[in-house]
């Protein structure tokens, strides 16, 4: 017999103090039971990475909510595997909400994505959720969006490896669109400084110029003012390809 409420498992890559997280956490709380296992510490920019040159620890903060000192995948595997275990596994992951984009290119490098990524291939559905604002940051809307999809997953569910990449436009969106993953027109940016010990340090930032106007794509919907909702899965092959590498075969 199905149990009354779902398990939803919460984490991020901004950390469990973030204010992203604690807006997804608060717009799920009458959705099902609530588990928060998050990064005790800022991990954006981590991708699908996980931790194996070192041992990692987790620290229970109160009865639902735990922190680990590694990255959002790690959190998944730990949440899965040792806090939660097999007899409380989860309906449903939620990733975020990330304090700024994680549209096309860039969804590579989130660990955001990768925290819905990793469940999904852990065979819990994932859900990533994104605000599309770099600062002035108001999770009223992206909380609310958030909310939508993940009863929507619930209730219909989610073809069987696929994960919804979700980005939500700043301000109150127009809908919701499903979209293909863009690809932005940018260039990496390095600063170089000196420490107070003489020696150079560097910042790797970015150049954005725009992105590709191909026709459905995330960065289309989000200029347009709609959330954007992209289905991902693990699987890297470009199968258009397939076909022409034939002749490589031996």
């Amino acid at each position: 017999m199905r149990k009354e409420r779902p398990r939803i498992l919460i984490t991020n890559d901004d950390g469990i103090h973030s204010e992203g997280i604690a807006a997804l956490e608060q717009a799920m709380s009458d959705l099902g039971d609530v588990f928060v296992v998050a990064p005790e510490a800022e991990m954006s920019g981590a991708s699908h990475s996980l931790t194996l040159s070192r041992p990692l620890r987790i620290r229970q903060v109160d009865e639902r909510h735990w922190t680990v000192d590694g990255t959002p995948t790690d959190c998944v595997v730990l949440a899965l595997n040792q806090i939660l275990g097999p007899d409380m596994l989860p309906d449903i992951c939620c990733s975020g909400i990330n304090h700024g984009a994680n549209l096309g290119d860039d969804a590579t490098y989130s660990g955001t994505v990768a925290g819905a990524l990793e469940s999904t291939i852990l065979g819990v559905p994932g859900l990533a959720f994104s605000l599309v604002a770099y600062r002035d940051h108001d999770f009223t809307e992206s909380a609310r969006i958030a909310r939508q999809v993940t009863e929507k997953a619930l209730t219909e569910g989610i073809p069987e490896g696929t994960l919804l990449n979700v980005n939500v436009p700043k301000g109150v969106p127009r809908g919701l669109r499903v979209t293909k993953q863009g690809f932005k027109t940018a260039r990496p940016v390095i600063s170089e400084h000196i420490d107070p010990r003489g020696k150079p340090y560097y910042w790797i930032g970015e150049l954005r110029e725009g992105f590709r106007a191909e026709g459905g794509t995330d960065f289309e919907a989000i200029d347009e003012g709609y959330v954007s909702i992209t289905p991902m899965r693990s699987d890297l092959t470009n199968h258009h390809v397939l076909g022409h590498l034939t002749d490589w075969n031996s």
